[in-house]
């Protein structure tokens, strides 16, 4: 606790008084034992930054193929400059020559790949397919989960990426 100390008493000179100096000292130990026990109470009870991810469930892995629908689909092909390039309906050979489907580039933004799969919903119910060139980028990946994500889309595939899809891109990208 604090004490007062006083000085001893010195030679008594006639003339003015002065008055006596009193020192205080104060014992800081209750004060640093009091801070010790909030910090060890402040950290035990505050919880900690949780790391963020994503709850992905796959579905398992079966031998047959479920088909989809042209009118319901939406691919999304993951290209290399961090771009999005996506086209309606399926790419498929219809007899001997290709069709070749409406490649349209955009980005991760708001107003990018976003902004196209609102639009699609709101037409009725949608498939997006994502395939992801071997330009693309892991951060692409998650991009596009996290968009899915965003527009609460309920039904999406990840897919290899065909020879045709290849294709389209290449030609989109020159």
């Amino acid at each position: 606790m604090a004490e007062i100390q006083q000085q001893a008493a010195g030679s008594h000179k006639p003339g003015k008084r002065r008055a006596k100096k009193m020192s205080t000292r104060i014992d800081m130990t209750p004060m640093v034992d009091l801070a010790f026990l909030l910090l060890t109470f402040f950290m035990l009870t505050t919880t900690f930054a949780r790391p963020y991810q994503m709850e992905l469930n796959m579905p398992v892995k079966s031998k047959v193929d479920t088909p989809v629908k042209e009118s319901n689909a939406m691919t999304v092909l993951l290209g290399k400059g961090h771009q999005v390039h996506y086209f309606f309906g399926l790419n498929t050979l219809q007899g001997t020559a290709p069709a070749a489907p409406e490649l349209h580039t955009t980005t991760f933004a708001a107003t990018g790949i976003r902004q196209a799969v609102l639009r699609r919903q709101q037409q009725g119910p949608l498939i997006v397919l994502i395939k992801s060139s071997p330009d693309a980028r892991y951060q692409d990946m998650v991009d596009i989960l996290d968009e899915m994500n965003r527009t609460h889309q309920q039904k999406y595939a990840l897919v290899k990426i065909t020879q045709a899809d290849l294709t389209l891109l290449n030609r989109a990208t020159l």
